[in-house]
């Protein structure tokens, strides 16, 4: 095991245990899950257009993507498809970008991000309940930005 997926490891423990303790909703992690996936695959896509010698992924793009939660999907394709792990200014670049989004989160755990976050969920929840005719959907929506209670 390297220590970029220790940290990954890390991460998810520590967002289980936020979640467990009810100071984030689901909602968090699938931004996670989707924004890594759809980050990996942005990751795929250059690797291919680079060996073909096509149209190649912004770097900004793929720097956007990692701060935006997908930082973890970044380092399992950097990981994977062995790509983008030679230049020295996009690592830093990414590495900043981890550092951010791991602070954010952090973040979003103290009083003030709780009571930020705590906000927006009950506005996105408000938002649904008053603008969509499918329960279902409420449901779900209430579901992924609910809180767990203690």
């Amino acid at each position: 095991m390297n220590f970029q997926h220790l940290i990954i490891y890390m991460f998810v423990i520590i967002m289980a245990a936020s979640y467990y303790l009810g100071w984030t909703p689901p909602l968090i992690m699938l931004l996670y899950v989707v924004f890594s996936a759809l980050t990996y695959e942005r990751y795929a896509k250059d690797k291919k257009a680079a060996q073909k010698g096509e149209w190649r992924v912004p770097e900004k793009n793929l720097q956007l993507l990692s701060l935006l939660c997908g930082w973890p999907g970044a380092i399992i394709a950097q990981q994977r498809l062995r790509h983008k792990t030679k230049k020295v200014e996009f690592r830093a670049v990414f590495s900043l970008t981890v550092l951010i989004n791991i602070a954010a989160f952090a973040w979003l755990n103290t009083h003030q991000g709780s009571v930020l976050l705590h906000r927006a969920m009950l506005d996105l929840q408000n938002f649904f309940i008053e603008h969509s005719s499918s329960n279902k959907l409420v449901d779900i929506v209430l579901l992924l930005t609910g809180f767990r209670s203690t």
